[in-house]
């Protein structure tokens, strides 16, 4: 699949273990050696803070979305690309997903959990036939991939379903994944759901 540009979902918090916030300026170097524009909250901290620094200081175009209710204090980026300020959560979302290419989700909690399961359930209803790819950094989602696979098991998710959300163990993989990635949607059930 051919792609220009990724949108980060992961926490405001870089988490116990540094190794998270670790990889993700891993990440946001390998996005600017890639050319990739890189989407994110528009946050100063946490491991969205660290990967759009990571792709700054690497010559990235780096692109936040944050909610004008962030404004104060040291919650917000100061030094990015470009920065677009919209009213609620709600237009974040639906504006990451317009104009990322594809979208990838690093460790987090809620906020990061709502982005995810948005984007997939949109792909699922057909609105957008972008790759979604769950980074599994350390076992991070072991958990809820085998929460997807019980899903599947207990018939709340078709097959083609469950696997428009791919996951990844490491970096290249991740990447490797996105350049590979086909749609598995059906557009027969689609068309079941549209009429």
């Amino acid at each position: 699949m051919k792609y220009k540009s990724l949108a980060l979902y992961c926490g405001s918090s870089t988490g116990k273990n540094p190794a998270y916030a670790q990889e993700a300026v891993r990440f946001g170097k390998m996005c600017a050696l890639k050319s990739l524009t890189l989407y994110y909250g528009g946050g100063s901290i946490g491991l969205m803070g660290a990967a759009a620094k990571a792709s700054l200081e690497h010559g990235g175009k780096v692109i936040g979305v944050a909610p004008d209710f962030f404004t104060k204090g040291e919650v917000l980026a100061t030094d990015l690309t470009e920065m677009i300020m919209v009213k609620t959560m709600s237009e974040r979302k639906q504006l990451l997903e317009e104009r990322a290419d594809a979208f990838v989700v690093f460790p987090g909690g809620y906020g990061t959990m709502d982005e995810l399961f948005e984007m997939v359930t949109d792909a699922q209803l057909g609105m957008h036939f972008k790759p979604i790819a769950i980074y599994n950094y350390l076992g991070f989602y072991d958990l809820l991939i085998q929460q997807l696979d019980k899903f599947l098991e207990e018939g709340f998710l078709r097959p083609f379903h469950r696997d428009l959300l791919i996951h990844a163990e490491n970096l290249d993989e991740l990447f490797y994944r996105l350049d590979t990635y086909e749609n598995t949607n059906d557009h027969t059930w689609l068309e079941k759901i549209k009429h």
